[in-house]
């Protein structure tokens, strides 16, 4: 049996055991709070909460990262990991005493029904913008391993991974997020440490030295020989290095919009809203920032790895080098070994691995989505007397659009660069509303038409902010960037981002138009 086969059977063994977990979860629902979440233990949030920070961006973005840039990449889940801790030493115990289900439902509590509402719509697509880079991600690894990186293959990939999850999410809701992302957890770091282990064994085949010691020793070299070539740069050590000058606006830009926007994230908030009680979703929150945040050093160490055995002729795909960071992943867990059942084997529990990380967030990322439009809009505003049967239906059949708005986006905008770009755009919007959320519950002149406004413009100039950017890169013929794109503004040497721009344009807004649109008596709400 060839490798190919071999690992082909791992995922589709990895496919069946997830939609079997989930369905089998699905039969403890017993209604739609069910179905949303209620009376959630420990590491039953740890699992689901999880799935928000560690998905196909953590493990094929974040390699797509250190296959182009180096350890920096990591940031992505430290980042998030850094942000997941502030939610709980902060805001966990605010949160969950407020009794609602959804971040809108809370922002009704200091605002009003109609900030509810406009931010519903805001953290909705911006679940969705998440949801898309998972399934890039997906269609992807599926294109790569199956189709020997055939481009036409792309779309039926996408379509297949969308049935799946699609399915095992509506079965059993957050009952089926949790228990699947029991599994997926377990698998995730379990093949990124295979991954890595034989990935530096494979590297000490360049003759430094054999075993672990000289992978690593071989990618340094490598690197510090040939650095011009992989890295762009006259400097060894920025490959390498967790703060290159060069990225440090991006980092920094990072770590602001996961600080921010870990507090309005419906998909990693919603089980700890859910929680039995409030010291359960306090810890939990604890607990996940420190699972979430040293997954990324390895997938950017995977990527490294990936870009080194490329330079050396020993990563090919379809017989060429690898080029793109999109396909190092991928690619590498096709070549782990020289012996083909070898190979098939690791690279199947790895690719596995891969896949876990993916279902693990688009399936709270969907969930979320239908969430937040069925409790926040539906529920809340056009059919305030509906029946649970009424709500659970509406929940269901607005989860399923959400997924199929994902792949259908995924499919319309699978060329865009980097994953990493679009989902922090994303982040950058969660950001810029938790200042809102901090304006509404620290200062008492917050009023719902000045949330309101400060919302959509602030959306109208992060969106802007990040087509300007991906409008001025370029990249050649094989995908791969030559120039990183600019933003519309820099200050010296310092490069405005998007995360930069949005949280100024919502405190600055916010506070403005506060002012113009002062609160009435009936805008004013009691404040936790």
């Amino acid at each position: 049996m060839d490798t190919k086969t071999i690992q082909i059977l791992f995922i589709i063994f990895y496919f069946a055991l997830t939609v079997t977990v989930g369905v089998l979860a699905g039969r403890r629902s017993k209604g739609s709070d069910s179905f949303h979440g209620a009376a959630m233990g420990l590491f039953a949030i740890v699992a689901a909460a999880s799935g928000e920070w560690l998905g196909g961006t953590a493990t094929t973005g974040v390699s797509e990262y250190g296959f182009t840039d180096g350890m920096y990449g990591a940031w992505y889940t430290i980042s998030n990991g850094l942000g997941t801790m502030v939610l709980a030493l902060g805001f966990a115990k605010l949160y969950r005493s407020l009794g609602s289900v959804t971040v809108p439902g809370i922002i009704e509590k200091f605002f009003g029904v109609k900030a509810r509402t406009v931010s519903s719509v805001w953290l909705t697509i911006v679940m969705l913008a998440v949801g898309l880079s998972q399934m890039v991600a997906a269609g992807k690894l599926g294109q790569t391993l199956i189709f020997d990186n055939n481009p036409s293959a792309f779309i039926p990939c996408v379509l297949v991974f969308a049935v799946i999850f699609i399915v095992y999410t509506l079965a059993g809701g957050m009952n089926a997020v949790e228990s699947t992302n029991k599994v997926h957890l377990f698998a995730m770091y379990g093949g990124a440490i295979v991954a890595l282990i034989f990935a530096l064994m494979r590297l000490s085949s360049l003759g430094i030295e054999g075993g672990l010691a000289g992978g690593i020793k071989a990618v340094e070299e490598s690197i510090a020989a040939g650095t011009s070539k992989v890295t762009n740069s006259t400097d060894p050590v920025s490959f390498w290095s967790m703060l290159p000058k060069p990225r440090i606006p991006t980092i920094s830009s990072w770590i602001i919009a996961s600080l921010l926007g870990a507090c309005t994230a419906q998909a990693g908030i919603q089980p700890v809203l859910a929680a039995k009680d409030v010291p359960t979703a306090k810890t939990a929150c604890i607990i996940t920032a420190l699972v979430v945040a040293p997954f990324g050093i390895l997938t950017a160490l995977l990527g490294m790895s990936a870009r080194v055995l490329s330079e050396n002729g020993l990563l090919l795909v379809g017989g060429a080098n690898v080029v793109n960071g999109k396909e190092a992943l991928p690619a590498l867990m096709q070549n782990l070994s020289d012996n083909s059942t070898i190979n098939g084997v690791i690279g199947g529990i790895v690719l596995a691995s891969i896949l876990a990380a993916i279902l693990s967030t688009v399936s709270p990322i969907i969930l979320a989505s239908g969430t937040m439009i069925t409790k926040d809009i539906y529920q809340r505003v056009m059919n305030p007397g509906a029946t649970d049967k009424q709500i659970l239906l509406i929940s269901r059949v607005t989860t399923a659009l959400s997924g199929v708005i994902c792949a259908l986006a995924a499919i319309a905008l699978v060329n865009l660069q980097a994953v990493l770009d679009i989902v922090y755009a994303a982040y950058s919007l969660r950001g810029a509303l938790f200042i809102v959320i901090l304006l509404g519950i620290y200062w008492k002149r917050a009023s719902q038409p000045g949330a309101c406004i400060s919302m959509c413009l602030t959306a109208v100039v992060a969106i802007f902010w990040k087509v300007f950017q991906i409008a001025t890169t370029v990249s050649d013929e094989a995908g791969k960037v030559v120039t990183k794109g600019h933003y519309p503004l820099t200050i010296g040497n310092f490069a405005i981002t998007e995360t930069y721009a949005a949280v100024a344009v919502a405190l600055v807004a916010t506070i403005v138009f506060s002012l113009v649109f002062p609160k009435r008596g009936d805008d004013i709400y009691k404040r936790a």
